[in-house]
């Protein structure tokens, strides 16, 4: 999703080796139109929040990925995702533990010693996940495996939880089949169940499993 625009920011050079002073709401955007100026922050908060990235992972996605390089400076995006983390950071120390991603992250582990391939944040679309899943059932033996089925969200998953939307997750028996997949999904009902989250799912293969009330608090990792 590339743009054409040359971010600068006078606020930025002048304060530049101090980003504890940005509020990341008033920084001026240069040339940028106020829809390009609302998605660029938004991708930001989206990355920031999500805790999978670390600060300079968020700014190569953000200035080399989403936008081409040379089209964002680089030193406003450093500031940016600085000031969006500092905020994340801050409120992390309220947050109670364990929280619905550590619950999330129990269960995910617990299917995964099931047999059931279970992800996170598995690439940006259902085909993504999907082809994710094949990898790793291809890689883990194929039909030689114990495999038995799949369960996943994608980064637009995440970006819907991460907006207070819940979560949806998809599910499904590793060979396709219907009846075992449905099977498959009562296993992950039960799981994530079992961890205290709520989940809704009327019981068929045609439906994704919702976290409907999962609130989005993991933790930003630790820059290795």
């Amino acid at each position: 999703m590339a743009r054409r625009f040359t971010l600068s920011c006078d606020l930025l050079k002048a304060n530049r080796n101090s980003t504890a002073d940005f509020d990341v709401k008033v920084i001026p955007l240069g040339c940028m139109t106020e829809d390009d100026q609302e998605q660029a922050l938004e991708h930001i908060r989206h990355l920031v929040w999500s805790g999978f990235y670390d600060a300079d992972r968020i700014v190569v996605i953000v200035c080399d990925e989403i936008f081409e390089q040379g089209e964002i400076d680089r030193a406003l995006g450093v500031a940016l995702v600085a000031a969006e983390l500092e905020s994340k950071l801050a409120e992390e120390q309220t947050w109670p533990h364990p929280t619905d991603c550590d619950r999330l992250d129990e269960a995910f582990h617990e299917l995964n010693g099931k047999n059931i391939i279970s992800l996170q944040n598995a690439g940006y679309t259902q085909s993504d996940g999907l082809d994710d899943v094949s990898e790793i059932w291809n890689n883990g033996g194929a039909h030689a495996s114990p495999i038995i089925g799949y369960c996943f969200y994608h980064g637009q998953d995440l970006e819907r939880a991460v907006n207070g939307e819940g979560l949806m997750l998809t599910f499904g028996d590793i060979n396709g089949t219907d009846e075992r997949g449905i099977e498959v999904g009562r296993i992950i009902t039960e799981v994530l169940a079992a961890k205290g989250l709520k989940v809704v799912w009327d019981g068929t293969i045609s439906k994704r499993i919702l976290l409907p009330e999962i609130q989005w608090r993991r933790k930003t990792p630790v820059a290795e």
